[in-house]
Formats: structure tokens, sequence, C-alpha cells
């Protein structure tokens, strides 16, 4: 096993290993037309809590990854909580919500719109 492989299974067993309950997250991306977005880029970001070895500086744990091509992004075991969730596709809105895991498993569905014209004050 090389040293990337032993890095990237301590980073999924992390939140195993804190004794906390932990939330499986699925994320669903469609289009306005619902169709599957694949490739679009998922961003989590859970940032509850204050960390006792950091001397109460805050907790930030965040994980990207893109969705496949059926439009779906897994997530691996996290901590359950307040998640700041965002979605960023090329050509549709990007999309952004606080969601609050409280479930072993739980599915978020996200629907992209179309993009609209940019608004300046100067016209």
């Amino acid at each position: 096993m090389d040293r990337r492989n032993i890095v990237m299974a301590m980073l999924w067993l992390a939140p195993l290993a804190a004794d906390e309950p932990v939330t499986r997250l699925r994320v669903e991306v469609r289009d306005y037309k619902e169709r599957p977005v694949e490739r679009a880029s998922v961003v989590v970001t859970f940032d509850e809590g204050r960390s006792i070895a950091k001397f109460g500086k805050k907790k930030i744990t965040r994980w990207e990854l893109r969705t496949n091509q059926q439009g779906v992004a897994r997530l691996p075991a996290i901590p359950r909580g307040k998640v700041r969730l965002q979605v960023i596709a090329k050509n549709y809105q990007t999309w952004g919500e606080l969601v609050e895991l409280n479930q072993e498993e739980q599915v978020v569905q996200v629907k992209l719109n179309a993009p609209q014209q940019q608004y300046s004050a100067h016209q």
C-alpha cells in the first residue's frame, strides 16, 4: 500500500473514530428540465463546534467532490449537524444552502436553474 492510499483510508475512517453520530449524505443534482447534471462540483463544509486541542478554535472540515453521470455525489460518513452545501456547475446558477444532518442516511435533491443575465447599475 502506498502512502497516498494510507492517507485516503485514514481520511475515510477519521469520522468513525470519533464516537459521534454520523450521516451518509447523498446529493442528487438535476437541472431545470429534470435531467441529471454530471461533473457538478459539490462542496460540503461542516463548521460547527470548537476544538479543545486547538484552544477553542472552530473545527472546520470540508469535502469537495463531483457528481457522476447520474448526477449523484455520495459522501462517506460525516458528523451530524449543520453543513453548508454548495453546488457549482458550468452553465448553471450556483446553488447553496445550510442543511441539517440528523439522520443515518440523508438525501438532498438540488435543482439548478439556467443562468440569468448579468445586472449592472451603470446602464
